[in-house]
């Protein structure tokens, strides 16, 4: 097993608050989990008052062609961890800016479903959809939708998914979609008037200095290289539009763009982008506020009390939500989201907490879970704070 252990440093444990000798335990998650086959290998990161400690174990690429070890520079495909590492945080920005409001009609700014709620708006389903109910799944769209294999232009998934008839009417139950998202990213590419890609690098990568953060649509050899592979056995993940490497088909048929999935980042990107929520929308690593507090407190707290089927604030999942990764022992203001993946980003201000686990699980089978594998990595981090 390729492995590169915990960065042997007790100063920068004891800085953190951490006690040594729990420290190993975290990492011991992950390296039992590749052990038993569960995924191919992992990054974590944990970060606590502006230290990090970091572990790595197994391989990006275990197939037929050979063995490719992990390391911390390894890039992940980090499926729905687009959703509030890129679309979230610039749908903040805009409102912040004035150029949009939460509770804008989505119909507002597409066309196409202007038209087909014209034609729906009566009875229980007269209410319109808002970026808010996007941002919080609580559109009334279906989780998932079959995109990739008919074809279809950008400006025809969107138009299907603006024509489909809403299977709740909006504020009615939390389900979470893709498709919700994948409408918010055109809304804010829109409303920008910029590209996704281009709009996310400005805004964010480029300020936070995440040098390794991006949508690749047409990614250099060198790039490649770094990549944790998630094809399974016998496919051909990349095989779409110019070669796009994401995992997710629908993803893929939007030429690695979207609003849903499409983003790729190192672990330590990730937990850069986690210390700006820590520091309630200051990022020092751009040295300045990147998100505003208010942004930061309404995206945090519950905004779907009273909802049925989760807790979802705007974007991020929350304590007792049926998509809770946080484990047993964060704090019950923990807050994160996955990837399917199997990627996953959680916040615990109360503890003071940036967790992040990358895996490429799917690298040996959709089959593969790591479920099991974020609740113990979660659990060992909060287990090991020593001054909580």
């Amino acid at each position: 097993m390729s492995e590169v252990n915990w960065l042997e440093d007790t100063e920068a444990a004891e800085a953190m608050g951490l006690d040594p000798a729990r420290v190993p335990w975290i990492g011991n998650t992950l390296r039992e989990a590749v052990s038993a086959g569960e995924t191919p290998g992992g990054v974590a990161v944990v970060s606590r008052r502006g230290r990090r400690i970091r572990f790595a174990c197994g391989n990006a690429v275990d197939d037929d062609t050979g063995q490719t070890p992990i390391s911390f520079e390894t890039i992940f495909d980090c499926a729905s961890l687009t959703k509030i590492v890129v679309t979230l945080p610039l749908t903040l920005l805009l409102a912040e800016r004035g150029q949009l409001r939460l509770d804008d009609p989505a119909a507002l700014y597409l066309p196409s479903l202007a038209t087909a709620e014209a034609m729906r708006r009566s009875g229980t389903r007269g209410e319109q959809m808002t970026l808010r109910h996007l941002l919080t799944h609580t559109a009334g769209l279906a989780p998932f939708y079959d995109l990739h294999s008919h074809g279809f232009s950008r400006e025809e998934i969107v138009d299907y998914i603006c024509q489909a008839p809403p299977e709740a009417a909006p504020g009615a139950r939390v389900v979470y979609s893709d498709l919700g998202y994948i409408l918010l990213g055109e809304i804010i590419a829109k409303v920008a008037g910029r590209p996704l890609p281009e709009l996310a690098a400005a805004e964010l990568f480029t300020p936070l200095g995440l040098a390794s953060s991006g949508y690749l649509t047409a990614p250099a050899p060198e790039v490649r290289r770094r990549l944790a592979s998630t094809a399974e056995p016998g496919t051909a993940v990349g095989a779409g539009p110019a070669g796009v490497p994401v995992h997710d088909e629908n993803a893929r048929a939007l030429a690695g763009v979207s609003g849903h999935a499409g983003l790729f980042a190192t672990a330590d990107d990730l937990a850069s982008y986690a210390e700006l929520w820590l520091g309630r929308g200051y990022s020092a690593a751009a040295g300045r506020r990147v998100l505003s507090a208010a942004a930061v407190e309404a995206a945090t707290r519950p905004c779907t009390d009273g909802v049925p089927g989760g807790c979802r604030g705007l974007g991020w999942v929350l304590r007792g939500d049926p998509f809770d990764a946080a484990g047993d022992l964060l704090s019950p203001v923990a807050y994160g989201h996955t990837g399917f993946t199997g990627t996953s980003l959680y916040i615990d201000p109360e503890l003071e907490l940036a967790c992040v686990l990358l895996t490429n699980r799917v690298h040996y089978g959709r089959d593969r879970s790591v479920v099991g594998l974020r609740a113990k990595f979660h659990n060992t981090v909060a287990a090991a704070i020593a001054d909580a």
